[in-house]
């Protein structure tokens, strides 16, 4: 393992969750925002994330292919409410519910600072819903209203920006309009 991975790799989570809380506060979420993805830094997840660190992509990318699986992923998903992933029960009646707001807020704030992050000046506003319409929205097992509320998100911060569209008023408007029943709205 080297000293230099290690480093790297706590510098580079550590700068996400400052740009996930700077996200979570525009959309009046900080407590969120404080307590993204401390899993991060546990053994389990910074070990591995650190072996096959890249600086350019998740690790957990380089541990499947390597592996089959990753641990860290494994590990990440069950402990973080604000992925998918976390909301997935074959064994319930709605095998995927509708995420709670503050959770999908979260969401959105760790979608855009992944992409803010890995791509670094290559960034633009459009990047994210370019990258969700590719390579998730169709691949990941999610909730319908849930797909819906990302995709409106997005494509509002490709056509607006992140400012215009990251407020508690706007996400807090679209999630009550993709996510809520009219009884709960």
């Amino acid at each position: 393992m080297k000293f230099k991975n290690i480093i790297n790799h706590f510098k580079l989570i550590t700068h996400h969750k400052w740009v996930v809380f700077k996200l979570c506060c525009k959309i009046g979420e900080p407590w969120r925002g404080l307590m993204h993805d401390l899993s991060k830094y546990s053994p389990t997840e910074f070990l591995e994330s650190v072996k096959y660190y890249q600086g350019d992509h998740s690790p957990i990318t380089e541990a499947k292919k390597d592996k089959g699986y990753s641990e860290a992923w494994l590990h990440h998903k069950g402990r973080n409410k604000h992925h998918t992933q976390y909301w997935i029960d074959y064994e319930s009646p709605e095998k995927t519910p509708v995420i709670p707001y503050h959770y999908a807020a979260e969401m959105i704030c760790d979608k855009l600072a992944a992409g803010i992050i890995y791509q670094g000046k290559k960034w633009t506003k459009e990047f994210e819903l370019s990258y969700w319409e590719e390579k998730e929205k169709d691949k990941l097992e999610m909730n319908p209203k849930i797909k819906d509320f990302i995709t409106a998100v997005l494509t509002e911060v490709s056509e607006n920006g992140i400012n215009r569209t990251l407020t508690k008023k706007n996400i807090k408007h679209l999630y009550k309009k993709y996510c809520l029943d009219v009884s709960e709205k």
